[in-house]
C-alpha cells in the first residue's frame, strides 16, 4: 500500500470521524497522564522484581467526541510495539458488557498480534514451541489449574492434544475450541485416543456457566506461552450500559471490577485492561443525586435475584471504580489543536495532491465546537469543498448529541453458550 493511497484512507476515516490506525498513527495522543500511566502498567506487567500477580486496570472518561476511541486505538499502538497482544472491543448490542461470554468472543475476533495478520488464536498456537520450558510450563500450569477447579480438564487434554497431533482437521478443531467454538467430547476423546494419551486424562464436559471465565484465564497463558508478554483489552462505549435494566447493569458493574482486577479470589496475571467511558456517566446513573441512582436501587435488586445475589459485593466495588477513578481527558491546548491541523494539512496534501490553505482554529468552543472531533472533521470538510468549489466559502452546522441513558432492551442480547 503506498503513502499516498494510506494518507487517503486515513482522511476519509477522519471524516467519518472513527480514525484509522493510520490516522492514529499520524495524529498521534495528547494525553500524556493518561500514556504516562498505560507505559507503567505495561512495565509493571514484566517487572522481574516485582511480579505482577493480577490484571492491571484503568479507566478514561469523557465527554462525546473528545477523543476515547482515538486514545484506545493509540494505547493499542504502543502496546503492540511493546510486544502485547491486543483486542480493542466496542460495547454493543452484540457485545453486552454483562456477558463475558460475548466480549470475549469479541476480543478474540477483534485480536491483533505485533506483525501478524492472520487469525489470532491460529497465529498465537502456531507460534507455541512444544517441548520448550515455556510450552512445557504451560502445560503444568493448566493441569494444576485444572486441579484446583479453575479451569476443566479439557483444556489441559485440549493443550497436550495440540501438542502430539499431527492431523491438521483436529488442530483447526482444537485451535476452534480455544478460540469461543463448541467441541464434541467425542472428538477430544478421540484426539486423546490419537495421540496414546487417553489414559491419563478423565476428561468431563465442562460447566456452561463456568466456561468464560476459564477461557478467559486460559487465553491469557496461552498468549505468554507463545512468547507474548501479556493481553491488552481495550473496552469502548461502557457507558451504553447505562440503557440496561437494573439486573443487568448490576452485572456489568461486577464485570468492571473483574476487568480492574478487583475482586477476591480471581486473578488475571498478564492481562491489562482500559476502559473508556462518558464523563457525565457516574453523576447521572450511579450518584444517588442522579437521574438512575444506581448506589440505592441496583444492590436491593440483585440480592433479589437467586442467581446473582452474590454479585452485590463485586458490583459495588464496580460502581465505585467509575465514580472515583476514571482518569479524565485533558482539554486539547492552543498547541494541541493547531499541531493537529497542521499535521491534516500534510495528511490531506499527500492524499490529494492539493495544499490546504493554513487555517486558524480556536481553542474550545461553545457544545459540539469545543470538541477535538468537530474541530477535525469540520477543517477537512472545509478543505473538500475549496478543494472542489474554489469559489465557495462554507458555513457549517452541527447537530448536538448527548447520551440519554433511556433503557432500551433491546441492547440486552445474552445468550449462554452450550457446550458438548
Amino acid at each position: 500500500m503506498d503513502d499516498r493511497f494510506k494518507a487517503r484512507l486515513a482522511v476519509e476515516a477522519l471524516r467519518n470521524g472513527v480514525p484509522n490506525r493510520e490516522a492514529v498513527r499520524k495524529l498521534g495522543c495528547n494525553q500524556p497522564r493518561v500514556e504516562g500511566q498505560f507505559a507503567n502498567m505495561l512495565d509493571k506487567v514484566t517487572d522481574p522484581l516485582i511480579p505482577c500477580e493480577n490484571s492491571q486496570g484503568m479507566l478514561v472518561s469523557g465527554d462525546f467526541g473528545t477523543g476515547k476511541s482515538h486514545l484506545l486505538s493509540y494505547l493499542e499502538q504502543l502496546a503492540l510495539s511493546r510486544g502485547y497482544v491486543c483486542s480493542k472491543v466496542s460495547i454493543s448490542k452484540e457485545t453486552p458488557l454483562y456477558d463475558l461470554g460475548k466480549v470475549f468472543l469479541a476480543a478474540i475476533e477483534n485480536g491483533r498480534i505485533p506483525d501478524k495478520k492472520g487469525r489470532f488464536i491460529e497465529e498465537i498456537a502456531h507460534s507455541l514451541k512444544p517441548g520448550s520450558d515455556q510450552h512445557t510450563s504451560f502445560f503444568h500450569w493448566t493441569e494444576k489449574a485444572a486441579e484446583e477447579g479453575l479451569l476443566s480438564s479439557i483444556f489441559p487434554a485440549s493443550v497436550k492434544i495440540h501438542e502430539l497431533c499431527h492431523d491438521q482437521e483436529l488442530l483447526s478443531e482444537i485451535e476452534a475450541f480455544w478460540s469461543g467454538d463448541r467441541v464434541l467430547m467425542k472428538t477430544v476423546r478421540d484426539g486423546l485416543k490419537l495421540v496414546n494419551q487417553y489414559e491419563y486424562f478423565k476428561v468431563q464436559a465442562p460447566k456452561v456457566t463456568e466456561l468464560p471465565l476459564q477461557r478467559l484465564r486460559f487465553t491469557i497463558e496461552l498468549i505468554k506461552a507463545a512468547g507474548y508478554k501479556g493481553w491488552v483489552i481495550l473496552l469502548d462505549e461502557i457507558e451504553l450500559m447505562g440503557s440496561y435494566s437494573l439486573l443487568q447493569r448490576g452485572r456489568s458493574y461486577s464485570e468492571i471490577a473483574r476487568w480492574m482486577g478487583k475482586v477476591e479470589g480471581e486473578s488475571f496475571p498478564g492481562l491489562l485492561f482500559v476502559g473508556a467511558v462518558t464523563d457525565d456517566f457516574a453523576l447521572e446513573v450511579i450518584s444517588p443525586s442522579g437521574r438512575k441512582k444506581d448506589w440505592d436501587y441496583i444492590p436491593n435488586k440483585v440480592r433479589m435475584n437467586t442467581r446473582y445475589f452474590s454479585l452485590v459485593p463485586k458490583l459495588k466495588i464496580g460502581m465505585e471504580l467509575l465514580q472515583k477513578n476514571c482518569l479524565s481527558l485533558e482539554s486539547p491546548s492552543e498547541k494541541n489543536i493547531q499541531d493537529t491541523v497542521e499535521t491534516l494539512r500534510n495528511l490531506y496534501q499527500l492524499a490529494f495532491d492539493w495544499f490546504p490553505p493554513a487555517q486558524e482554529v480556536q481553542v474550545g468552543g461553545a457544545g459540539e465546537w469545543g470538541r477535538m472531533r468537530y474541530k477535525v472533521r469540520s477543517v477537512i470538510n472545509e478543505w473538500d469543498l475549496k478543494r472542489l468549489f474554489p469559489d465557495y466559502n462554507p458555513e457549517f452546522v452541527i447537530d448536538s448529541y448527548s447520551t440519554t441513558y433511556d433503557e432500551d432492551t433491546d441492547l440486552e442480547n445474552s445468550s449462554d453458550e452450550n457446550e458438548e
